[in-house]
């Protein structure tokens, strides 16, 4: 008689025998887990009683957040949001700030999709998405009130601006990752001198100099606005680090790759694009994923340069007497906002690294 086959467990069966063996298996083991978790349990009763619970919630019931000092007062977000969300750009017109920043939103998840991964497609689509932004932010141009840069702020300014220093910074840091593997001396010295030196430096001292330094340099009619200053700046050295992650993937990679492809007679741009550069992104992934979310965190440096970021705009909301002793809500909020980001982007770089493993095998 043929025995029936099992059926295979799911994901969750097999984590499930793997967790239930690894905390409870042994009588050590046991113990640890029960006051570990125990421990957890009472960290994460303590955070809902303070959050949820004992909370005041509306701005109306403000009075109560005194008298209610066992929980946290998110009156100050509901009277403050739109600070924190919009910053300095005017009142009035902040439904164009949320509709900029969901245009960045919408164009960075449409680039995500596989069916995007064409230089045309997403070049259009990088384009469109930016355009439209600017259009709806500055406003002259498709007849609403005019809102200078120094206006702009909020949410709606940090994802623009690392929206744009990525797009920009990525193909500048593959391009100094192969002037640095150039055969010609010039060349390769200008990327190790200009990479190190970017390197060498803090984020601030870069935007500082790109702000403030930059135009004592410059004719008046080549100064430009401070904001694309910055994100220039500011993209070259997300740049400088990039090209050591894409320098790390090439490393990866046997030369005798590149030699059969030259043997063969094929031509060196072939070779990068069609056999090395595949193979480059897919060893510099888990690295590049990593300087993506730190530079989506580093936005928040651009305030010590005069711009309202999200940070900059919470710190101001309660920057009132009577929403100061509420600063810790503010920060919570602000947090759950960067947390969302950068999970998503996380997450993002987990499916790209499975789908990568899958297409290799």
């Amino acid at each position: 008689m043929v025995g029936t086959a099992m059926p295979p467990q799911s994901q969750f069966e097999v984590a499930r025998a793997r967790f239930k063996k690894n905390a409870f298996g042994t009588p050590v083991a046991t113990a640890i887990s029960i006051v570990v978790f125990t421990g957890l349990a009472y960290v994460l009763w303590n955070f809902l009683n303070w959050a949820v619970f004992q909370a005041v919630w509306s701005k109306e019931n403000v009075d109560m957040c005194d008298a209610h000092s066992g929980g946290a007062c998110w009156s100050v977000i509901d009277a403050r949001y739109r600070l924190i969300l919009f910053g300095t750009y005017p009142f009035d017109e902040q439904w164009r700030s949320i509709t900029a920043a969901i245009v960045i939103v919408l164009t960075v998840i449409a680039s995500c999709f596989p069916a995007m991964w064409q230089a045309k497609r997403l070049s259009l689509l990088w384009v469109a998405g930016f355009v439209g932004y600017y259009l709806l932010m500055e406003g002259s141009l498709i007849g609403f009130e005019r809102v200078t840069t120094d206006g702009w702020g909020g949410l709606s300014l940090t994802l623009f601006l690392f929206a744009a220093v990525v797009l920009l910074g990525m193909p500048m840091g593959l391009g100094f990752a192969l002037m640095r593997r150039s055969e010609m001396p010039v060349v390769r010295w200008f990327a190790v001198i200009f990479i190190d030196t970017l390197r060498s430096l803090p984020l601030v001292t870069t935007l500082f100099t790109a702000a403030v330094v930059v135009p004592l340099f410059l004719p008046d009619w080549l100064v430009g606005d401070k904001i694309w200053r910055v994100i220039v700046g500011f993209a070259l050295f997300f740049a400088a680090y990039q090209a050591e992650v894409f320098r790390g993937g090439f490393q990866a990679i046997p030369k005798g790759q590149l030699e059969a492809g030259k043997a063969l007679g094929i031509n060196y741009w072939s070779i990068m694009g069609r056999i090395i550069l595949p193979q480059v992104f897919r060893h510099a992934l888990p690295s590049t994923i990593n300087m993506v979310v730190v530079t989506f965190k580093e936005t928040a440096i651009v305030t010590i340069i005069g711009f309202f970021d999200i940070l900059a705009s919470g710190k101001v909301a309660f920057g009132a007497p009577e929403w100061s002793p509420y600063y810790i809500e503010v920060f919570f909020f602000v947090a759950a906002i960067y947390w969302v980001f950068i999970f998503s982007l996380g997450q993002y770089g987990e499916y790209l690294k499975r789908r990568m493993a899958l297409a290799s095998h």
